[in-house]
């Protein structure tokens, strides 16, 4: 059962990011001051990635631990104890979505990379790292 009323609960869910969130903002950050240029939560692709670097033609994803289901992929809703059938259909569907937007910008020719949000806090240097590894020899004295 939950402990917050519906009022509680929708006002703190709604204050959750689905946009600019502190880990692709971290991300973003450390590719602009390698000198790379972007864009952001791009809506000509499938999916609106977070970060896509044209040029290169990579789109980055910042999957947030919760909502793509971390860690329970093959039981997505097993981390919820309250109003588990509910959360179970819909984390099931993102990872569903997530697999459908990959599939299409594949068939589009676009190298698809995803970082888990709590990876990126803990980690940045290497998801840069990662990033740059599919960049032709641009700024790889960062590494």
């Amino acid at each position: 059962m939950d402990v917050l009323t519906k009022e509680q609960r929708h006002r703190n869910m709604s204050h959750i990011r689905s946009k600019d969130t502190k880990p692709e903002i971290m991300l973003r950050k450390a590719l602009w001051h390698l000198g790379f240029r972007y864009r952001k939560n791009y809506a000509a692709l499938p999916g609106k990635p977070d970060i896509v670097l044209i040029r290169y033609k990579i789109v980055i994803f910042v999957d947030g631990d919760f909502w793509h289901a971390r860690g329970h992929q093959q039981h997505p809703g097993e981390q919820v104890s309250s109003n588990k059938e509910y959360w179970q259909k819909k984390l099931e569907h993102n990872v569903e979505r997530d697999r459908a937007v990959n599939d299409a910008l594949t068939e589009q020719g676009w190298l698809i990379l995803r970082f888990w949000e709590s990876d990126v806090k803990k980690n940045l240097d290497g998801c840069i790292s990662q990033i740059l590894q599919y960049i032709p020899s641009k700024k790889h004295e960062y590494i």
